[in-house]
């Protein structure tokens, strides 16, 4: 069964460069077309060079958010609360404060990605929050982290919505959520590798001065702006202006992801199309769905160092131990987006996923009182449960909306609804 629907065979489309301004266009016309489909060989060394140069970078990319936006987690067992002297509650609003952020600038943020393109939007946006990182370091008191927590998030909020609109307008449905799973599981590495870079980095307490927690921001912000630098030269805007593919591979994409889309091929921004996303049914119900599975993700992935202390660990030690249920979650959102594209199915595979972070959850609730061995497994489970719901959800949204406007409006809506997860999250422990 397919959630997705067929597409309409469309007129053969040939791609041409205007002789005025050398701009390519899609050009419509059978008798001067000279397109001849692809073999499955051609296709598949096509997608293998494209996976080459999208898939992994868009990967580090979302890896450098996510250790981010999560390193408060690891910065309050290195003790930045009574360094601040913060209340509890303070912690928890400045978790809480940077998906207020992240909300509000999803929307205009993927609309910058489609008007200047993905590989200059995504560069700028990572310099700024990578600069919000390192800054975050000086933070005198509870007021100034929930500021810096803020801005990180709206400088934040261009990523995820553009990844995935990226990737939709390089793949066709069958392939993207495979894809987007790729991606997002380097968040679930964020999690594995932040706890383990930073249970080294505490070592660091005093050095030149600066405690554990500031080191963890300082160091941690590096690679945002090491790699920001690498998206600007490497990271492809859209098939139509790509310099790293032929033109016989142009054709083939173009012509791809026409056909795949049925009617909906309009590829510039139209107020028409802005507008229309707003009345689309589909919208709320993938928006709840997201919700929905944001807030038990965002839950695991803020406190997961807490919850590992909670369980008997010191400080140091829950930094490292918090590592492996992200491992397990990491081949858990693969194999169930390898299956769901395989299929061209979501919504079981999304059921599935759903009970077994439910199964999770519920066994965190019933065993708090059993030991550690009991409550760690319990946290695998769930983290198994609540990180693949991510790229499926992104996936259904993304192959069921057509235009490349209505699409990008689409995609950071959700999001947004989605990341209002997070601000629950950092509630909820209240």
């Amino acid at each position: 069964m397919s959630d997705y629907s067929s597409s309409s065979n469309q007129d053969i489309s040939s791609v041409q460069k205007d002789k005025h301004d050398g701009k390519i266009q899609i050009v419509h016309d059978e008798k001067t077309s000279a397109y001849v489909p692809p073999d499955e060989k051609e296709v598949r060394k096509l997608m293998w060079k494209l996976d080459r140069r999208i898939v992994p970078l868009v990967a580090i990319l979302y890896l450098c958010s996510f250790l981010d936006r999560v390193n408060i987690g690891h910065a309050k067992l290195a003790g930045i609360i009574d360094d601040l002297q913060m209340s509890e509650n303070m912690y928890n609003w400045s978790l809480s404060i940077f998906f207020a952020g992240y909300v509000i600038f999803e929307i205009p943020a993927n609309m910058f990605c489609k008007l200047l393109g993905p590989r200059i939007w995504l560069s700028i946006i990572m310099v700024v929050w990578g600069v919000i990182m390192a800054v975050m370091s000086e933070a005198k008191n509870g007021a100034g982290l929930m500021a810096a927590r803020f801005f990180l998030g709206v400088a934040e909020a261009g990523l995820f919505p553009g990844a995935v609109f990226l990737i939709s307008v390089w793949y066709p449905r069958s392939s993207q959520t495979i894809r987007t799973a790729i991606f997002y599981a380097s968040s679930t590495l964020a999690g594995a590798f932040g706890g383990v870079l930073a249970f080294g980095i505490m070592f660091m307490d005093g050095l030149r001065g600066l405690t554990g927690w500031q080191w963890i921001f300082i160091i941690e912000a590096l690679p945002t702006l090491i790699f920001a630098f690498v998206t600007f030269f490497f990271l492809p805007d859209y098939p139509e202006n790509s310099s790293f593919i032929n033109d016989r591979e142009r054709e083939i994409i173009v012509n791809r992801i026409k056909e795949d889309a049925g009617p909906a091929t309009e590829t510039h921004f139209t107020w028409k199309q802005f507008f229309s996303t707003f009345t689309d049914l589909k919208l709320y119900l993938v928006s709840i769905l997201s919700l929905c599975c944001c807030c038990p993700m965002y839950s695991l992935s803020l406190f997961m160092p807490t919850i590992v202390r909670d369980m008997g660990f010191s400080n140091l030690t829950a930094q490292a131990v918090s590592a492996p249920p992200y491992v397990f979650a990491c081949a858990t959102t693969l194999g169930f987006a390898f299956s769901a594209d395989r299929r061209a199915e979501r919504g079981f595979h999304y059921a599935t996923v759903s009970f077994i972070g439910m199964v999770g959850y519920i066994l965190l609730i019933t065993l708090r009182e059993q030991g550690a061995a009991a409550k760690y497994v319990a946290a695998t489970i769930a983290c198994c449960g609540a990180f693949p719901l991510i790229p499926l959800s992104a996936a259904w949204n993304s192959n069921n909306t057509g235009g490349h406007t209505k699409r990008a409006v689409s995609i950071a809506f959700v999001a947004g609804v989605g990341n209002l997860g997070g601000i629950l999250s950092g509630k909820v422990s209240n």
